[in-house]
């Protein structure tokens, strides 16, 4: 692993490898020595719909023509029909693993079409959000990629630290995955009393997990051998088909979004972009290990900090504010004003915004256009799997039968932010 990069800045283009060969792959000649096989669609393998039709020869992946498959979800046409508030747990939905990101991407395009500032206290909130989703999906991603492996005893560890910090999150908001926690102008709820502490004895305990997963795997000659080497991509490459998030830093390239494009207060955090070198298995395992630290420290500081804020969560701007209870029971204005947001939903400006912020796959944005209505006129999510699934085929072919599940495993796609 490379040291600390200040900036995440591309590395220039080199000679691109040239373009797989795409389309169907063709059922090889009567009396060939090599195998076609239909891998998936079945979720323990294949993360739901994907089906990989792949020509081996031996065991050597030759053709790999792989179909994501349809999950039939609409996210995009949905949202045209809903408010703008309502949108908020369709986000959750897209990733399931780390929803308080997209929460906060989704928020961070409507208030920028709006032109609000967040209180002080709620981008910290945001902050120590994301960092707990970062960590959870990269405690799933590791520990499922694994296990593919035959490392089930990583996945046990690593399934008792995200459950850890989902029994964190659902402290947070009242829910582990399905989350709803971001609102148009800052968030739902505060810290609760005696959070930051209970946080921190979990972090104290997932470190130590940590530290046996790292003996486990990070020497472990079994484990280098399948994945060093295996399902590599150049730096080049990776810039060439979209990459981000740890899958494009693999590979040597420090793009991180919270460091080139700093939102919420980042900007005031001390952390490090771990990068590789090979942009194969194992530097992508290593990259997220490392990325739990770096997001452990972010929450140590961010828990830190905040209490130096002002207590508000919420920008007061009823346009945008829903009234207290209390008001909405007592004065007939509170009770138009809340009516007025619920059924009509908040008046965005018209025109078109696109925010992005660094999901644990990558750069995950949402373009969003309003005619100045209670409702989307257009929404576009960016999700960060999508390029790095797109180029899936690239990474098989050339590599053996075995590494198939594991090499998909690594790129962590989620199914959920795939559908088109």
């Amino acid at each position: 692993m490379q040291g600390r990069v200040n900036r995440g800045i591309p590395v220039p283009h080199a000679q691109i490898t040239p373009a797989p060969k795409l389309g169907p792959v063709a059922d090889p000649p009567e009396g060939s020595s090599k195998l076609l096989i239909e891998m998936g669609p079945s979720h323990p393998a294949m993360h739901g719909t994907v089906k990989i039709r792949a020509l081996l020869d031996g065991e050597t992946i030759e053709r790999a023509d792989v179909d994501v498959g349809y999950l039939h979800r609409g996210f995009e046409k949905s949202c045209e029909a809903s408010t703008w508030t309502m949108i908020f747990p369709y986000t959750d939905r897209l990733n399931y693993v780390s929803p308080l990101i997209n929460n906060n991407a989704y928020a961070m395009a409507v208030e920028k079409l709006f032109g609000l500032e967040i209180p002080e206290r709620a981008k910290y909130l945001r902050v120590i959000a994301a960092e707990m989703s970062r960590i959870g999906d990269h405690f799933t991603c590791v520990g499922a990629s694994t296990m593919e492996l035959g490392a089930f005893t990583v996945l046990l560890y690593l399934l008792e630290c995200r459950d850890m910090m989902w029994d964190a999150v659902e402290e947070l908001c009242g829910a582990r995955m399905t989350v709803s926690y971001a609102r148009i102008g800052g968030v739902v709820a505060d810290l609760p009393p005696g959070f930051a502490e209970r946080l921190l004895e979990r972090i104290a305990r997932m470190e130590h997990l940590l530290d046996d997963v790292e003996k486990l795997l990070t020497r472990n000659r079994i484990f280098i051998e399948r994945t060093k080497g295996v399902g590599q991509m150049a730096a080049a490459d990776a810039i060439n088909w979209g990459w981000t998030g740890p899958c494009l830093r693999s590979t040597g390239v420090a793009y991180d979004v919270r460091r080139a494009s700093p939102y919420d207060v980042y900007d005031r955090l001390d952390f490090d972009i771990p990068v590789g070198a090979r942009g194969d298995n194992y530097d992508r395992y290593l990259v997220r290990m490392f990325e739990i630290r770096e997001s452990i420290k972010i929450l140590h500081q961010a828990l830190a900090q905040i209490d130096d804020t002002p207590l508000a969560i919420m920008v007061d701007d009823p346009r945008v504010r829903l009234p207290d209870k209390d008001k909405v029971h007592t004065a007939i204005e509170e009770l138009m004003n809340h009516f007025k947001i619920i059924i009509d939903g908040v008046q965005v400006p018209k025109g078109e915004a696109y925010a992005y912020c660094e999901g644990a796959n990558g750069e995950l944005g949402f373009y969003i256009v309003s005619d100045g209505g209670g409702r989307p006129l257009k929404i576009r999510c960016r999700p960060p799997c999508w390029p790095i699934m797109s180029s899936l085929q690239t990474l098989l072919e050339g590599t053996m039968i075995a590494d198939m599940v594991p090499t998909f495993g690594s790129i962590n796609m989620i199914g959920g932010e795939c559908d088109r």
